[in-house]
């Protein structure tokens, strides 16, 4: 859907990368490893990117690292066009509608870094979670999103990243 809208997979990329997690930031030859791109290719939709304000520079350790302008007029809209992309709103509403007392909903591994791997690990924290529920949740959201998903409970945050998508 995003993909015929946009036509370049790098600026895709970075806006994902960017606008899933507005914590993410990155520089040209880590970005281009992390993908698996040329730094020209990178360093051309990094310059496209920032130049019509959508991305941040800031010059650290010797390095120029790039993020999203969270003051930009767009940036909220891009936001929800790259959550709504990889089928998050998809996932927080089922799930937040019908498996329990929902203490925070986050995800983890690849996604809370901003990478689109096609496997999302969406953690829940609360009581009293319908774990039979979640089950047959999974394969019905990914047939929508085009995605792998797995729902990991818990009562507590991991100590890895991760990204909060709900928490009351």
């Amino acid at each position: 859907m995003l993909s015929t809208l946009i036509k370049s997979k790098t600026r895709l990329r970075l806006l994902i990368k960017f606008f899933v997690n507005i914590q993410n930031e990155g520089y040209l030859n880590g970005l281009a490893n992390e993908f698996g791109e040329s730094t020209n290719s990178v360093r051309k939709e990094l310059n496209n990117l920032s130049s019509a304000g959508y991305l941040v520079k800031k010059a650290r350790e010797n390095k120029i690292f790039y993020s999203a302008n969270k003051k930009h007029p767009l940036f909220k809209v891009i936001q929800q066009i790259i959550h709504k992309y990889l089928g998050l709103e998809e996932i927080i509403e089922k799930v937040y509608e019908r498996i329990g007392f929902v203490d925070k909903i986050a995800l983890l591994g690849d996604y809370a870094l901003g990478l689109d791997s096609g496997f999302i690990e969406v953690l829940i924290i609360g009581d009293n979670i319908d774990l039979k529920y979640l089950k047959q949740l999974e394969s019905k959201i990914e047939k929508v999103i085009e995605r792998k998903v797995c729902f990991l409970v818990s009562h507590k945050l991991p100590n890895q990243n991760y990204l909060i998508l709900i928490e009351n």
